[in-house]
């Protein structure tokens, strides 16, 4: 299908219209006035918003949902049963996965920036699109997570600079050719369709070579580096090493929380940077947003206010309540380098005591990484277990969260929410941090242990 397949749509029907990557899709079309309809299963905050552009939304899967369509487009958790689905095929309507629609619409960007690694995408797309707002660039953003200072997690502005994140499961980024690509690391996973790290890295090297413009990397990371080697691009580099274009310097981190550091370029200091995001791996987010800012030409200054006004994304390191003294929070964290960051993060805060309540996601990932998980949780004083949530995976590989739990002192482990909950209430003293990880549902369980907490009163 010919990348110019939107100069000859007038409709398009969106299968999932509620969806966290397909609202903001829909939101920039409909600027660009398309006229655009919806279907989807369940009410959400992303629909309501959806329906108060006037964007007409059907409750349910139907035939007759797609209408006069000239484009279809759903979402990759739309079975291929989907009634509309065979309708526009049925009908020869063109349907396009979301990925494919991201695609064609960064392609009627300029400058197209696509935040791309194994970790991080989400903090650092949404770093980046809180400097270029707050700075004025007025760009379109589409974030993987709800960044409350735009009250979502997507931004329709009017320049010819579009933000979005660029996922690299199931190949999804190698639908996109963007102007300039951030690589934030390259590391193991996903290995349940990559099925080798070498496979991972081929595909970072295929999507760099997609890129037109610059590529700004992690130059701290062996992988990142080796992946780009060879590709002739004009390149960047940030990190803590200063052999890096971009470098944190005169690093402090306080009580974990309060994060200072000098921000070099080319061995000059153009401004210090806070931060109110927790963890050193914040800095290499906030480096990368703001190298990639400093070359679109934000001022230091800029870079530095917004920054500091940055207080997080939905589930990364989320505080959502101090009942009874009890710090409760969430985070996304489903891959063992993001938890040791997360833990590592947690554990250099002043609590008596920190919990980590985590969900493995999928038996693939759980069963590889089962030592690794091991060791990174065991950074917690700590740890309670949840069932692994198997997604899209039969349990083939006959393995259980209590596999990891036998690897850990201090550990428990239970079948559901409501036992998880019962315990924490029973156990946590004010003053600990109870985290809840994963990249599932797990956050219900954080939910359930705060609804308990609020209606509890410890007795000294």
């Amino acid at each position: 299908m010919g990348q110019d397949i939107l100069d000859n749509v007038k409709k398009i029907h969106f299968i999932g219209i509620g969806g966290s990557g397909m609202c903001p899709l829909a939101e920039i079309l409909n600027a660009e006035g398309f006229s655009l309809s919806g279907s989807d299963m369940n009410d959400s905050d992303t629909l309501e918003r959806i329906k108060g552009y006037g964007i007409p939304v059907i409750m349910g899967h139907a035939a007759e949902n797609i209408g006069d369509a000239d484009l279809v487009v759903y979402t990759a958790a739309v079975r291929k049963d989907n009634p509309e689905l065979l309708e526009a095929e049925k009908r020869g309507i063109p349907a396009l996965e979301r990925a494919e629609m991201l695609g064609l619409v960064a392609k009627r960007y300029r400058r197209s920036i696509a935040v791309s690694g194994t970790h991080g995408k989400t903090t650092t797309t949404a770093m980046l699109s809180q400097i270029l707002i707050g700075s004025g660039f007025n760009p379109s953003a589409i974030i993987g997570g709800k960044l409350p200072f735009i009250g979502g997690n997507s931004y329709v502005g009017e320049s010819d600079i579009l933000v979005c994140e660029a996922c690299e499961f199931v190949n999804s980024f190698l639908q996109l050719t963007p102007a300039i690509s951030i690589i934030l690391n390259v590391d193991a996973d996903h290995l349940d369709f990559f099925k080798t790290f070498d496979n991972v890295k081929k595909s970072f090297h295929q999507f760099a070579k997609q890129t037109t413009s610059l590529l700004v990397l992690n130059g701290d990371d062996p992988n990142t580096m080796e992946t780009v080697s060879d590709i002739e691009l004009p390149k960047i580099t940030f990190g803590f090493n200063e052999n890096n274009d971009y470098y944190a310097s005169n690093v402090s981190i306080e009580n974990g929380v309060h994060v200072h550091f000098d921000l070099m370029y080319k061995s000059e200091k153009i401004t210090e940077i806070e931060l109110a995001v927790p963890g050193k791996y914040n800095i290499y987010n906030a480096l990368a947003a703001a190298a990639t800012a400093h070359y679109l030409g934000v001022t230091p200054r800029a870079i530095a206010e917004n920054l500091n006004k940055f207080t997080g994304v939905h589930r990364r390191f989320e505080i959502l309540g101090k009942p009874c003294g009890i710090t409760v929070a969430d985070d996304f964290a489903h891959h063992p380098t993001e938890l040791k960051a997360t833990l590592t993060a947690a554990m250099s805060m002043e609590f008596n005591q920190v919990w980590a309540v985590f969900q493995p996601h999928t038996y693939s990932r759980t069963a590889m990484f089962l030592n690794e998980f091991a060791q990174a949780l065991s950074l917690a004083d700590r740890v309670v277990l949840a069932e692994i949530l198997a997604v899209r995976e039969e349990n083939t590989y006959n393995v259980f969260s209590k596999d990891i739990c036998d690897k850990i002192e201090n550990s428990v482990w239970f079948n559901t929410f409501e036992e998880i909950s019962k315990y924490i209430c029973e156990n946590a003293k004010p003053g600990d941090l109870v985290i809840t990880i994963g990249g599932g549902n797990i956050y219900m369980c954080a939910n359930m242990i705060l609804k308990a907490l609020h209606g509890k009163e410890y007795v000294d």
